[in-house]
């Protein structure tokens, strides 16, 4: 299997899987516990079927919006994902460089394996940073200052991670940053030449943006679930978040948001964007999933800041009903780390160009032109009975 005969996520994914060391692989595709919310994050758009209105002039289709205060040229962009280099030696530089060239916005992680002032010159294109808040309150705002000196255009605090997720995979596996080949894992790097290769011949790397504070993750060899639990800290209320969104002072999305009273709420500390977000089903396992959250969390929003779905999005059919229940757009993370794994900077356009060319193509067989048209017209009703 090569990219050029991977026709969907699902290839890619498959690719990825042949691709990498086992223990990469599982981080990616991983969920928490019996991962019924990572499942059921892509099962919940069954509960709706998309109603196609025949007879419109759909030759010409308009997919751009703006979002975060950014023009974008199709309504998905790219959630953060921490670490990327593990998946590809050009990791995020890549990611970024897919991102621009396909005209939407990227989000580098807190717990990236580049630096904030790496991807602010390696890119032109719109760009956000995804903030974790330490137990050392002094980096959140050097994040904020780094932020903004290095041309970022929005900010994302993430609040649904006060302590890790049971990621169980990841403990079988013995993942660590940096990578650590252990016996018990050697063989599969040995039957992965590729990917060791460039991981032996490339820079070593660690967490850029916190190498200077921290050690763990970075001098040292760390589990994920260790890094978290010991760096986050667990006491940031919505006090915290206003502080931070107060000194950023523009675009700025809370990520985590699962109810209406705490879309509420972050409306009213100053929040420009709400995601919908269960953290790709790798924190609370059995939460709903945000597909499922989206109607309410849209009422309850009632146009006052944008609504971002994130999470389960594995055709563009996904994307189209979210719009059509009121999301002003969408996040993936999976869809471009399975094209990064499967194949660098080719392997993120190509997950990206399926999906922007899969909704293109269903909003002409929807008979919708222009996505600011989407509603609930659009859609029929299911009763779910997923797992």
């Amino acid at each position: 299997m090569t990219l050029d005969n991977c026709y969907n996520i699902r290839d890619l994914r498959l690719l990825a899987k042949k691709r990498l060391p086992a223990p990469l692989f599982h981080y990616i595709d991983g969920g928490s516990d019996d991962e019924r919310s990572l499942r059921r994050n892509t099962s919940s758009f069954d509960a709706y079927s998309l109603l196609p209105n025949t007879l419109v002039d759909v030759s010409e289709i308009d997919l751009r919006t703006t979002i975060l205060g950014q023009k974008i040229e199709w309504p998905v962009f790219l959630s953060p994902t921490g670490m990327s280099r593990l998946f590809h030696h050009d990791g995020e530089r890549a990611v970024a460089s897919a991102a621009h060239k396909s005209g939407t916005l990227y989000t580098l992680s807190t717990l990236s394996s580049v630096s904030i002032e790496d991807i602010g010159a390696h890119t032109s294109g719109p760009k956000m940073f995804q903030i974790y808040i330490h137990r050392d309150r002094g980096l959140t705002l050097e994040f904020v200052e780094r932020s903004r000196a290095a041309g970022y255009n929005a900010l994302c605090l993430t609040v649904d991670m006060p302590v890790a997720g049971n990621r169980e995979r990841d403990l079988r596996m013995g993942m660590t940053m940096p990578p650590k080949l252990s016996l018990a894992g050697l063989m599969s790097f040995a039957y992965h030449p590729r990917w060791t290769f460039n991981y032996l011949t490339h820079k070593k790397f660690g967490l850029e943006n916190v190498r200077h504070r921290i050690s763990k993750g970075t001098a040292q060899a760390s589990s994920i679930i260790d890094y978290v639990n010991e760096q986050f800290d667990m006491s940031v209320t919505w006090d915290d978040a206003e502080k931070v969104i107060a000194a950023w002072g523009g675009p700025f999305a809370i990520k985590g948001i699962m109810s209406a009273k705490d879309a509420r709420r972050a409306i009213d500390i100053g929040a420009t964007a709400i995601i919908i977000s269960n953290h790709g089903g790798r924190q609370l396992d059995s939460a709903p999933a945000p597909f499922e959250r989206l109607p309410e969390i849209v009422a309850a929003v009632d146009g006052r800041a944008e609504v971002i779905l994130d999470g389960g999005i594995r055709r563009g059919t996904h994307v189209l009903k979210a719009l059509a229940l009121g999301a002003n757009a969408c996040m993936v993370g999976r869809p471009y780390l399975y094209g990064l794994a499967a194949g660098g900077e080719a392997g993120v356009t190509r997950s990206l160009s399926l999906l922007q060319q899969e909704i293109e193509r269903n909003m002409a067989l929807i008979g919708c032109r222009d996505i600011s048209e989407l509603n609930h017209s659009f859609l029929q009703t299911h009763i779910f009975t997923g797992p």
